[in-house]
């Protein structure tokens, strides 16, 4: 495999990100929509009740509950720009001669996973670091320290987080082969956050704790998946494939 191939398609879909700007407003807006959202949650619920004599052990739940809502949203970002960078290509006749050039199929494929990947996590990465600064700078003066960054939190944004991403990216490839234009890819991709809400929704009910334990456990549950569908998607990414079976 030659990087410099994989980094030229990358590249390519970087530049038609440009020209879209619905990709471009969904992959920035939706992280700094959801920071600023956070941010008033703690200025209006979370510090009153640590005023009134909360513990910040409490509170502190609900604080983690906030950063792993971006890991959800990084599971679904990536499906958005990983469908039309596929399904969009080839619905516009411009996947084509990408296949009918010397680059291997898992070139083209790294090279398109590497550009729906990268903006939604750093993106993520930037909504979340906005959040938390925030959230520190509204909670020092009845905590008298900074409750970012921590380790729970850094498990969910830079383990945790990719790995949905990239779980979310896999899912649109495969999605792709079956459905025939973006909308429906996104649709079908766009049910990442089902498992993720799961998890949440477990959480809220005191069944699952964002302990550091559990969140590698997650991690590792996920990076297994990931293996397996990374041979479903090789499989499925094929120019054989693509040209006489997707639809």
């Amino acid at each position: 495999m030659d990087l410099q191939n994989v980094v030229s398609v990358a590249s390519k879909d970087f530049e038609s990100y440009k020209r879209k700007k619905s990709v471009i407003a969904y992959t920035f807006g939706l992280p700094l929509v959801l920071c600023a959202a956070f941010t008033l949650v703690v200025q209006s619920d979370i510090v009153p009740a640590i005023q009134s004599g909360t513990s910040i052990n409490s509170v502190g739940l609900g604080l983690e509950s906030l950063i792993y809502f971006f890991v959800i949203f990084a599971a679904v970002l990536p499906t958005s720009i990983a469908a039309y960078s596929i399904v969009g290509e080839k619905v516009e006749k411009s996947l084509e001669p990408m296949l009918a050039t010397p680059l291997s199929d898992n070139e083209i494929l790294l090279g398109k996973t590497i550009a729906s990947l990268v903006p939604p996590v750093l993106t993520t990465w930037l909504g979340a670091s906005i959040f938390m600064a925030a959230s520190d700078y509204l909670l020092h003066s009845v905590i008298s320290y900074y409750y970012f960054p921590n380790l729970n939190a850094g498990l969910m944004l830079f383990l945790l987080a990719p790995l949905a991403a990239l779980l979310g990216v896999e899912v649109a490839v495969i999605a792709s082969s079956r459905i025939s234009d973006v909308r429906g890819a996104n649709q079908l991709g766009g049910l990442m956050w089902i498992p993720f809400m799961v998890i949440f929704i477990y959480s809220a009910e005191g069944n699952f704790q964002f302990s550091v334990d559990n969140l590698l456990l997650v991690s590792g549950v996920l990076a297994v998946i990931e293996l397996v569908l990374y041979f479903v998607t090789t499989s499925t990414f094929r120019r054989e494939q693509i040209l006489t079976k997707w639809k």
